[in-house]
């Protein structure tokens, strides 16, 4: 004998887009320009020709857009940039706002 089940689903179900976090990278006095090229070849993933005018954005604006991410994404590649500017001795920040 089988049990049967009856199961009503609510069809009005709203998905929502996640939230996007910008992600920027901040001046400073000692990261040299090749060591922030590299960040955001390695970590943004951007080639060399737009990884050098988002440099010289940073450089002279004071930060730069590098991309937009979820939450999660957004706050690994805030971590990663961390992690290298530290292990190479640079103070270099990421930051991410709420888009």
């Amino acid at each position: 004998m089988a049990n049967e089940f009856e199961v009503e689903l609510d069809n009005d179900i709203q998905l929502e887009e996640p939230k996007k976090y910008k992600v920027f990278l901040l001046n400073d006095d000692y990261s040299t320009m090749d060591f922030v090229i590299d960040v955001l070849v390695k970590v943004f993933r951007k080639d060399q020709e737009e990884a050098a005018q988002i440099m010289l954005t940073i450089h002279n604006k004071g930060k730069a857009l590098c991309g937009v991410y979820t939450h999660e994404i957004a706050a690994t590649k805030v971590a990663q940039v961390t992690k290298m500017a530290r292990e190479k001795g640079f103070p270099l920040k990421a930051l991410m706002e709420k888009e």
